[in-house]
């Protein structure tokens, strides 16, 4: 197949949500839809459960929550299909917003009952920074939730974006029967799947078709008045409006049971769009370009615990990766090549010989990516977009077992690199700071050091509130504001310094106090060209 028609096969897209509203579970009923697994992992029991595909880690499943991003990939209806499942929980953010940078499209989960939270707003917000189209499915129709004009009502309001319901649940709780298709204008009715693809499903093509009411009784009227309600308070859909970041189509069903996920998969296949171009530091980098090039957006160690693996996760921009070729490693300058290139369905790695504009390509690294890094056919720029925020949390890592130092060294610079927190260093490295936005993410640390590296040792709580980048045009300025900030002065792994403020009131007079410096709250100064 030629270049373009594998790039119009694609579709690359995350998974996100507030904490719990359903979004692995989704994930796993997508690719028990695409084939590519048998059973889900969760399940309505309080007995010993299967973990679910998508979170592999030991931690992950310990917890029951998504701690890192996974990549998963399936064929269906001869589109390759890339699910990027991303964490919930807000103290993975950075996690999810960078996995968001290696993505076309999303779907984002809301829980039925608790309608838009917290995290979703914020997500969202990430998502209307780029532009990014937007599907939204609304999950746990099984159970008593908001009424759904009242959702759509909420959606709209706190998401800031137009929305358009493309299909309708028929009751809740007890009383969900299935979903009205508003797209295709038909109805589907059928039983709970829970664990298997559901096959048994009744097809009414007509609202007006007497079986209908002979099925749903007093339902079908009731349907019959809201989706005539629904058409006249709505727009049709536009999918230009959807691929413009415009308008979000709404999906709704449980994803737990199957209902309304055919739906939501068959629609997404037609609509969602193909790898788009990606800005990059000298132009934007089109998809069907005959050069490679590419990103890496995130960084796994001890993939598999018994090989020690570390894996750079990157995004095909354009062109044709290919296994063994040469490629520009950019921020290095120097030529580096991969032998066992992945591709991936969770923990489960396949070598591959090429891939496209949209693949997700798993690289065996031995410590010379980050983060960041963009690789290309020869051409020297980096693609944009890619930050670590100014972290809010600060523990110094302590050394509990001097016999273990050199696992712990390991094992924290492993870790950072792969963006789990931020390590800063004090007085010439004696003094290791990890910043994060959470406390779950010290828990993380922790537990990785520990049954990973096996590496003993506590973290101590910083009076620290905030840690910002500092340039300047003017190097002496710099220089100055170092020598007599001693005390509240790190550097971070690529030893930019860095200011770490005791308060907001601190930080904020440092800003007025010194005119002459730049202090930056993410890092993407370094490839803006900041001085």
């Amino acid at each position: 197949m030629s270049i373009e028609s594998e790039i119009a096969r694609r579709r690359t897209f995350g998974i996100i949500s507030h904490p719990d509203a359903g979004k692995t579970t989704l994930t796993e009923k997508l690719l028990l839809f695409g084939g590519s697994i048998r059973s889900a992992g969760a399940v309505k029991s309080n007995k010993i459960r299967k973990s679910a595909t998508s979170d592999f880690m030991e931690i992950e499943k310990q917890r029951g929550i998504s701690v890192a991003t996974s990549v998963m990939s399936f064929e269906y209806s001869g589109q390759l299909i890339n699910i990027l499942d991303t964490p919930g929980h807000k103290d993975f953010a950075e996690d999810t917003y960078r996995t968001l940078t290696a993505v076309d499209s999303v779907i984002l989960v809301v829980d039925s009952a608790k309608g838009v939270e917290a995290q979703t707003e914020r997500l969202m917000s990430v998502c209307r920074m780029r532009n990014t189209p937007v599907i939204i499915f609304v999950n746990k129709l099984d159970r008593e939730g908001l009424p759904p004009f009242e959702l759509m009502d909420e959606l709209e309001d706190k998401l800031q974006i137009a929305v358009r319901p493309l299909t309708w649940p028929i009751g809740m709780g007890q009383s969900f029967q299935g979903v009205y298709n508003l797209h295709d204008r038909n109805v589907y009715l059928f039983q709970p799947g829970k664990t298997v693809v559901e096959d048994d499903r009744l097809l009414i093509e007509e609202l007006e078709d007497p079986s209908l009411d002979a099925e749903l009784g007093s339902a079908a009227v009731q349907l019959r008045e809201e989706i005539e309600l629904v058409d006249g308070i709505y727009d049709e859909f536009d999918v230009g409006e959807y691929l413009a970041g415009n308008l979000a189509p709404v999906f709704f069903g449980s994803a737990l049971n199957n209902f309304g996920v055919r739906e939501l998969l068959e629609t997404f296949v037609r609509i969602a769009p193909p790898p788009a171009p990606r800005e990059s530091d000298a132009r934007l980098i089109e998809p069907d370009e005959s050069k490679f090039s590419g990103f890496v957006f995130k960084i796994h160690a001890n993939l598999d615990p018994r090989h020690r693996d570390r894996i750079a996760f990157l995004r095909v921009c354009s062109g044709v990766f290919e296994k063994d070729k040469p490629f520009r490693h950019v921020r290095q300058r120097k030529d580096v090549r991969f032998s066992r290139p992945y591709s991936f369905m969770a923990e489960r790695k396949n070598v591959i010989d090429q891939a496209f504009p949209g693949d997700v390509v798993g690289l065996y690294d031995r410590g010379d990516l980050k983060i960041g890094d963009t690789l290309t056919e020869g051409e020297s720029f980096m693609f944009r977009g890619i930050p670590s925020f100014a972290p809010e949390i600060f523990k110094e890592l302590v050394s509990t077992d001097p016999m273990r130092s050199k696992q712990l060294e390991k094992g924290i610079n492993q870790l950072t690199e792969e963006g789990v927190a931020q390590l800063f260093i004090q007085d010439r490295g004696r003094r290791k700071i990890i910043g994060a936005v959470g406390e779950l993410q010290f828990e993380v640390i922790q537990y990785r050091l520990t049954n990973e590296y096996g590496a003993a040792c506590r973290l101590q709580p910083l009076a620290y509130s905030k840690a910002v980048w500092i340039t300047s045009n003017d190097p002496a300025a710099v220089k100055e504001f170092l020598k007599y900030r001693d005390r509240q002065i790190a550097h971070d792994k690529d030893e930019n310094p860095v200011y770490l403020a005791e308060s907001e009131w601190m930080l904020q007079s440092m800003i007025r106090d010194n005119p002459e410096l730049k202090f930056h709250f993410t890092s993407e100064f370094k490839t803006s060209g900041a001085a």
